[in-house]
């Protein structure tokens, strides 16, 4: 049986960061004033290893984790990925999936099912090439996210998800191109309402398109109706086309907060346990885990720091947290 907190929460989704590089220097949460060309990222040695990693992962699955996704900065960044990803599926009992900017994904996304890697999702926030750089400051088209898109679905990392995170004033005329190239196509298009991630994106309340807005305008083009969730805890609204033109999701963690139902633990690409994506500091795993720890000693402090959490973030939410020290989201992943 999962773990539980004292809201009845179970632990049932690990989020494991493998490195806090990133080819995009998006504004969402890597604005390029801060994470700039020279900005100093944390050496190899600080980073938790493939083995270290995989120890880990077999302890949360024992705690009762059913899911475990490979995030960033951007994962594809971390040399031989695909090794981490085969040393983790051989974990019984776990959904292996990745959420990637997609820049790496055409040549890795067979090799990444090979591994073992059951599902793969993949950021993009507009069609338009010049929108796109707008959001995300890269020297690349979109044509090669596309195309990432397409190998991912080819090789079987399937279904696709495509998570757009939507900016009042920069692409929120994109949500119907969006909604429109995906529709038909059996990927899940996914509408992220723009959250004060980390203390560095500039976050204001007027940049976020609520999620009701967002549903009215596919709706109001493409009729669609909603859906009951997969299970307890999923984050996304989900949402079907009427014409059978398949499935959207809207995460509205602003203007609908679901921390009542959170599952999710976030692990740092340097081991520091997060119980919130909004969390000011995180709990130090790989101290013990490289002093000699055994896995009952890590599983307990796990379990401690699970069952205490009281973490709400999203309930409370208002412009004058948005200033509120967080850790910033290139180091847990969203």
């Amino acid at each position: 049986m999962p773990v539980q907190d004292k809201f009845g929460r179970p632990l049932r989704d690990l989020r494991i960061s493998v490195t806090d590089r990133c080819n995009f220097r998006c504004s969402y949460c890597m604005p390029k004033e801060v994470f700039g060309r020279n900005y100093a990222f944390l050496p190899k040695t600080e980073l938790l290893t493939f083995e270290e990693i995989t120890r880990l992962a077999r302890v949360f699955a024992a705690l009762g984790v059913r899911k475990i996704r490979l995030t960033g900065g951007e994962p594809l960044l971390r040399r031989d990925i695909e090794v981490l990803v085969a040393m983790l599926a051989e974990i019984p009992d776990i959904e292996l999936t990745m959420t990637t900017n997609g820049a790496a994904l055409a040549e890795k996304a067979q090799a990444l099912k090979d591994a073992g890697l059951k599902r793969i999702t993949v950021s993009l926030d507009a069609l338009d090439d010049t929108t796109f750089k707008a959001m995300n400051e890269v020297d690349f088209p979109v044509a090669r996210v596309l195309e990432g898109i397409e190998a991912a679905h080819a090789a079987g990392l399937t279904p696709v998800k495509i998570n757009m995170v939507v900016k009042r004033g920069v692409n929120e005329g994109e949500i119907l191109p969006m909604a429109r190239y995906f529709h038909g196509s059996g990927h899940i298009l996914r509408f992220i309402e723009y959250m004060d991630v980390g203390a560095s994106n500039g976050w204001r309340m007027d940049d976020v398109v609520p999620a009701k807005e967002i549903v009215e305008t596919i709706h109001a083009e493409m009729p669609i109706e909603p859906l009951d969730p997969n299970y307890r805890g999923e984050v996304a609204q989900r949402w079907r086309f009427k014409d059978g033109g398949g499935e959207i999701g809207v995460i509205a963690s602003v203007t609908q907060p679901f921390c009542g139902d959170c599952t999710r633990l976030r692990l740092s690409a340097k081991g520091e346990l997060y119980t919130c994506l909004f969390g000011i500091s995180g709990y130090d795993l790989r101290a013990p885990l490289r002093s000699g720890s055994d896995d009952d000693a890590l599983a307990e402090a796990i379990r401690n720091l699970w069952q205490g959490r009281q973490d709400r973030y999203s309930e409370l939410r208002t412009s004058a947290t948005a200033n509120l020290p967080k850790v910033e989201m290139s180091y847990i992943g969203g």
